[in-house]
């Protein structure tokens, strides 16, 4: 049984590990702690539960809640929510994650920028489970005002998104993506050599 203790030797580099062996009560026991105001106690649940998501369903039970924290005043939660909701799209057999993603997608538009970054890394587990929903999510990055945020974030918000849409077009490739890269990588938000990585991603001329 999952105790303090143990949470506190959970690690990014070993959460998989810890992860494979939990068990019904111990998911049950951690779904709570996501709510704890204690990073100590909030993070290494989450590490657990995104780690338990990638090898078995018995997070996705829990969807609803997930979904409700899209919502949440507090911005941690809203990540938090993004995050495994993004992980357990792999588990979704009964269209769930098609009716919840108008908020996910709204989270593009965080008023946190570090919520917009860590909901746009999400994007891929949803596209890779979910390829029908890439055009969707391709025209929600295309529509974020990347001006609204501060000079000191937006290449890095861009560079998350541009990844994401290098996987939507790959799926679903379409003329108002190849207008959106032509624009960004004509733009001032990239630096040269951002650019010129993306330019060869995209096989663009330089």
């Amino acid at each position: 049984m999952l105790d303090e203790a143990i949470l506190s030797l959970v690690t990014p580099e070993n959460a998989a590990i810890h992860a494979a062996a939990l068990d019904t009560k111990d998911i049950d026991a951690l779904i709570p702690r996501l709510d704890s105001s204690e990073d100590k106690i909030r993070y290494p649940a989450f590490l657990l539960l995104r780690a338990r998501s990638a090898i078995a369903s018995d997070v996705y039970p829990f969807l609803d809640m997930l979904v409700e924290k899209l919502t949440s005043e507090n911005s941690y939660q809203r990540s938090i929510g993004a995050m495994l909701l993004a992980e357990n799209a792999r588990h979704d057999t009964a269209g769930r994650m098609q009716d919840s993603l108008p908020q996910f997608l709204r989270l593009l538009s965080d008023i946190k920028p570090i919520t917009v970054r860590q909901t746009a890394q999400a994007l891929p587990e949803i596209l890779h489970a979910k390829p029908e929903l890439a055009d969707v999510v391709g025209r929600a990055l295309m529509a974020v005002d990347l001006l609204r945020y501060k000079d000191t974030m937006r290449k890095l918000i861009l560079v998350d998104f541009l990844e994401a849409l290098l996987l939507v077009r790959e799926i679903h490739p379409t003329p108002d993506l190849e207008e959106y890269f032509f624009s960004v990588l004509s733009g001032s938000i990239l630096d040269e050599k951002a650019k010129k990585q993306f330019q060869s991603k995209l096989s663009f001329p330089k």
